[in-house]
């Protein structure tokens, strides 16, 4: 082989090495899966007052935490069907609240229906009525990796929420 086709092969050889260099340097830069925080893993703004020690996690993996507990009816812990009237705040785990009904409207919805997200349906379930409870949702249980108006896509979400109403449904026990 003549120093000119040494030359051409190691030319093509160097491409090649490069590209497949290339292809392995994006690959790693894209990262399929985006970074999701676990609620344990992740600080919290002081004036959330978030204590996971004193907080009951659930089997999916929401916390919350009674700040009062009310003393009326309780809200069914099995599949729901009770409608709840609350009032709530929501905030972001850098203390930005996102949302409030706090001087409003009170809202109110159905456990068990998919009328709120899944982890503020699964957070109420054993609340009773008069009752303050701190809601921790993972972004699995809330909105995931879509951005939800100001709250930024895989977002870890708190709520204070109060019951301020809980009617059972004919089904309850």
């Amino acid at each position: 082989m003549g120093p000119v086709l040494i030359r051409q092969w190691i030319m093509r050889r160097s491409s090649q090495l490069l590209l497949l260099l290339a292809v392995l340097v994006v690959t790693a830069c894209l990262d399929a899966s985006p970074f999701v925080p676990k609620i344990e893993d992740v600080g919290y703004a002081p004036s959330l007052g978030v204590n996971l020690t004193a907080s009951t996690r659930t089997a999916n993996g929401a916390y919350y935490r009674d700040i009062t507990v009310g003393g009326g009816t309780r809200v069914r812990s099995d599949s729901g069907g009770d409608t709840l009237s609350i009032r709530y705040t929501g905030y972001l785990r850098d203390g930005t609240a996102f949302d409030t009904n706090i001087g409003g409207t009170l809202f109110t919805f159905v456990t068990g229906a998919a009328n709120v997200i899944d982890g503020m349906d699964e957070g109420v379930r054993g609340m009773r009525q008069g009752g303050t409870r701190q809601i921790i949702i993972p972004p699995a249980l809330g909105y995931g990796g879509v951005r939800f108006g100001t709250i930024p896509p895989n977002s870890i979400l708190i709520f204070t929420v109060e019951a301020v109403t809980v009617k059972t449904s004919a089904a309850a026990p």
